[in-house]
């Protein structure tokens, strides 16, 4: 077939091809009815309504609690203008969730402004009577930058008490010894740690103010440790005696926590700490013990005098 033909013929059949297209284009309009427009209101309008939808779930899902929206002074009975009631994602634990719960209420130490009330809000004691247990006492030693780990003690560490006594006319024998392992830090200058319940024993503090209270703490002269009650004379005698160090415990002791209490090996180390105290009566600088030879120790040792009572006579025999 001559090629010009062939080329008639597939010119023909394109244009017949676009013509049948466009006239079923045309006839399937015809047949199915018009969409509305979509209006640019309604499709600015879906996010808004999502985001409205997310706001009530949110606002179903919070609980109330009763907070101060300004400061109170202790001993001072709050009234309703003290307080407000927020709705918060997660309420704290023993929080407060009426205004009637608060009102008429008298705390027994300074709130500030923004603290959320629970019942432990109205009960007495102070910082320190709220961090230790009942079978602790909260002490305070003199320490300087020596004593104290460098200023780097913060509440919280634990630490070893050592005491160091001179050789003098009162005391013989010149030593070194732990006076009691383990002691928690409650508190460094101003700065406490927590409570018992967890919250902070001081209120939070501005940026500002945490820079000035971390100043004063390198500066601090005093510390507040958590003693054991069956060793605070012990330490009260400690810090007369002589020159004390703080050495500080690593933190991956993770039962520290329950050295002195809580745990059954508690009882034992007490027992070890009394047996590891070396010349315990240097601590009230008393006459060191010599070491005699035996053969001599019974002419050299003094006899105590007897009290013969006889009617009103009071004598004094040897035996």
């Amino acid at each position: 077939m001559n090629s010009r033909i062939t080329m008639g013929l597939a010119g023909l059949l394109l244009v017949a091809a676009i013509i049948v297209g466009y006239w079923g284009l045309v006839l399937s309009r015809q047949s199915s009815p018009a969409a509305p427009p979509v209006s640019p209101a309604v499709v600015l309008a879906t996010p808004s309504v999502m985001e409205h939808s997310v706001a009530q779930a949110q606002e179903q899902t919070r609980q109330p609690v009763v907070v101060l929206v300004r400061d109170v002074p202790p001993f001072t009975a709050l009234t309703a203008a003290d307080l407000a009631l927020e709705q918060l994602r997660s309420a704290p634990a023993g929080s407060l969730n009426s205004l009637d719960q608060a009102i008429g209420r008298t705390p027994w130490r300074p709130l500030s402004a923004g603290t959320w009330l629970s019942q432990e809000s109205f009960e007495a004691g102070g910082p320190l009577a709220r961090m230790i247990h009942p079978d602790e006492r909260a002490l305070a030693v003199a320490v300087d930058e020596v004593v104290g780990a460098g200023g780097q003690l913060l509440p919280g560490d634990y630490v070893d008490v050592l005491l160091y006594l001179r050789q003098d006319q009162s005391n013989a024998q010149q030593s070194a010894q732990i006076v009691v392992p383990a002691m928690r830090v409650l508190g460094v200058g101003e700065q406490f740690g927590l409570t018992n319940d967890g919250k902070p024993a001081t209120p939070a503090a501005s940026p500002e103010e945490k820079l000035k209270q971390d100043q004063r703490r390198l500066a601090a002269r005093t510390i507040v440790l958590a003693v054991p009650e069956q060793l605070l004379s012990r330490l009260m005698l400690a810090t007369q005696a002589g020159t004390l160090r703080l050495a500080v415990r690593s933190n991956e002791e993770q039962r520290l926590a329950k050295y002195w209490a809580g745990e059954p090996d508690s009882a034992a180390n007490l027992q070890t700490s009394n047996r590891q105290l070396f010349q315990f009566n240097q601590l009230a600088l008393g006459e060191a013990p010599v070491n005699l030879p035996a053969s001599s120790k019974q002419t050299t040792m003094p006899r105590r005098a007897i009290e013969v009572i006889r009617g009103n006579q009071v004598t004094q025999q040897t035996p």
